[in-house]
């Protein structure tokens, strides 16, 4: 057996969610790690020693790094060892997946790259921009050799190619980067076990090798079979509103069943992975993809049915709308986090915004300050926001509203996507 192969410096090419804890993890690991980004802001940020996003341990372990000198961050790529690539890939048009930063970060290392390096990409991708990613480092650098389709021999390469998704649970990164098991693939054999050398500094979990299009396929399967679970509870919900069944004790009294697991329902399906991914796999395989698309739309559907709820709420409140006070309890896309990425409940408080001369409050613990779109209500505390409420809109289940049901009115209207008063 070959010994790990040593990997002196790593460059991390996106420095936000999953980029910057990555950094961050081969850091504290004593590896060289140029982080680069685009955000001035977020570099700036960094090389202080500080972190402009909240994830739990992180900031220490960023402080330390920054301050031993095994982590500095620049808007420019430099050469290294290894690059690793987790930049957006959000849709364009009707939910067509867009590469675009994929390749802008592919075009911006190109000129920088050299004999024996090694590039993983780490962004959630549509099955195939791995091998995009080879054209458009073989176009910027027609001087080296990169891994092709039938190329088996690792001789032939100059620089090895892989794909490895992140995946990773928001507030829980940096235990989950070392824990969880990997799944790996290469573009070659030699691509794959390079790969695994890199991830091994400070992986603890399986790295499972694969090819490159399985590996992709994966990361957008996991995904997806997460959210059609989601939408058989979301469509439940809406089902045992019409037929006046509560349906949290309705799937309490079905999970009882042994082999029967029903998921909670809420307000939608948010954050950058779940809302997302399936999409991915649609747009490639729209007439295959069927019960995935309708569990896309079903999920993407829920916020539109709590609105009207809230709609119906107002009518019946005995005010005017402009007279309705209503407490929009969470922004953030799942509990205790600050993260409002593809969020149903950010949604439907902006469509309330857009649509509704009612009084708007929210509460949100996580975050200090609204967002632009919302800035038509007021950020408050939970006291501040239930005191004189007519109707209360509960979003999002975090620790905060865990004791709400005593802290209700008798005339309050409650809406609760997410089971927390009803429940």
């Amino acid at each position: 057996m070959n010994s790990p192969e040593k990997f002196s410096t790593v460059s991390m090419i996106g420095l936000g969610y999953i980029g910057l804890p990555t950094a961050a993890m081969f850091a504290a690991r004593r590896t060289q790690v140029i982080g680069v980004d685009i955000n001035q802001h977020a570099v700036d940020t960094i090389n202080e020693g500080r972190i402009h996003i909240v994830e739990p341990e992180l900031d220490m372990i960023v402080h330390s790094a920054v301050h031993e000198g095994h982590l500095r961050a620049t808007t420019k790529p430099e050469a290294a060892d290894a690059f690793l690539i987790a930049v957006p890939t959000p849709f364009k048009g009707d939910h067509e997946p867009d590469v675009s930063f994929v390749e802008a970060a592919a075009r911006s290392i190109a000129p920088v790259l050299r004999r024996g390096n090694l590039v993983v990409l780490e962004s959630t991708s549509p099955v195939g921009t791995t091998e995009l990613l080879v054209q458009w480092l073989a176009e910027a650098r027609p001087d080296l050799r990169f891994p092709t389709e039938g190329v088996t021999d690792g001789s032939q390469v100059d620089v090895n190619v892989a794909y490895c998704p992140e995946r990773v649970l928001p507030g829980q990164v940096v235990r989950e980067l070392v824990a969880n098991d990997r799944i790996i693939g290469g573009l070659t054999a030699r691509c794959s076990q390079r790969a695994v050398d890199l991830y091994r500094i400070f992986v603890q979990g399986e790295l499972l090798v694969t090819n490159a299009r399985t590996a992709e396929m994966c990361k957008l399967t996991e995904n997806s079979f997460r959210d059609v679970n989601i939408a058989f509870a979301n469509e439940l919900s809406i089902i045992c509103d019409r037929l006046d069944i509560n349906v949290w004790e309705l799937i309490r009294l079905a999970n009882r069943h042994p082999r029967v697991k029903i998921l909670q329902p809420g307000a939608g399906v948010g954050g950058h992975c779940i809302a997302v991914d399936p999409w991915f796999i649609v747009d490639k395989t729209p007439e295959q993809a069927r019960l995935i698309r309708t569990a896309r739309e079903v999920n993407d559907g829920k916020p539109l049915w709590v609105l009207e709820k809230v709609r119906e709420a107002i009518a019946r409140c005995g005010k005017s709308e402009s007279d309705a006070r209503i407490a929009v309890l969470g922004l953030a896309f799942k509990p205790n986090i600050d993260d409002l990425r593809e969020s149903p409940a950010l949604h439907i408080a902006e469509h309330l915004v857009r649509s509704t001369r009612a009084q708007l409050r929210f509460v949100e613990p996580n975050v200090k300050s609204l967002p632009r779109t919302l800035e038509a209500g007021r950020l408050v505390s939970l006291e501040a926001g239930l005191d004189g409420a007519d109707i209360v809109l509960v979003l999002v289940g975090h620790r905060e509203f865990a004791d709400l049901a005593g802290k209700l009115g008798k005339e309050q209207v409650v809406i609760d996507a997410v089971g927390a008063v009803v429940g």
